[in-house]
């Protein structure tokens, strides 16, 4: 009889422990079940980051071209009004004392067309009358390339 007892209890603990151990097993499963929608989720919230990533990568690109463009121009335009400015060793100073009235209102006009231009190029939008300048007496002399996108120097 003390050795039927014995497997009787040798079986009992051994479904008891099987019992046990496929409830360990359930439990691990569960837990490593919610970690893999935890990944996935991370997962699918990572594949967002990097296209929104990408996406704003492109638009640094894009200003970044645009603002190189806008800069050529800006180049451009400052030769020409240099070269406007020195044109046959011109003695500003001098010509301010002979003709007051006149350079005064150069300046000031050209100050304007100044002012516009950085209005512009800090991001301002173009009027209609500057979009449709064509001829040379309608267009902003100081920045044209970016004033007057429609005038073609003769």
């Amino acid at each position: 009889m003390g050795i039927r007892l014995f497997f009787i209890g040798l079986i009992v603990t051994a479904l008891a422990g099987g019992g046990f151990y496929v409830m360990k097993l359930q439990k691990d499963n569960a837990i490593l079940k919610a970690n893999a929608i935890k990944l996935e989720s991370a997962v699918s919230e990572q594949k967002i980051l990097i296209e929104n990533q990408k996406k704003d990568f492109e638009a640094i690109l894009t200003a970044n071209k645009e603002l190189n463009e806008l800069m050529g121009k800006l180049k451009t335009d400052f030769a020409e009004l240099d070269k406007r400015f020195n044109k046959k060793n011109r003695d500003i100073g001098l010509l301010a004392i002979e003709k007051t009235k006149v350079i005064e209102r150069i300046t000031n006009s050209a100050g304007d067309k100044a002012a516009r231009c950085i209005e512009i190029a800090s991001g301002s939008p173009l009027t209609e009358k500057e979009i449709n300048a064509t001829k040379k007496s309608e267009i902003n002399a100081e920045c044209p390339s970016i004033a007057n996108p429609n005038y073609i120097p003769y």
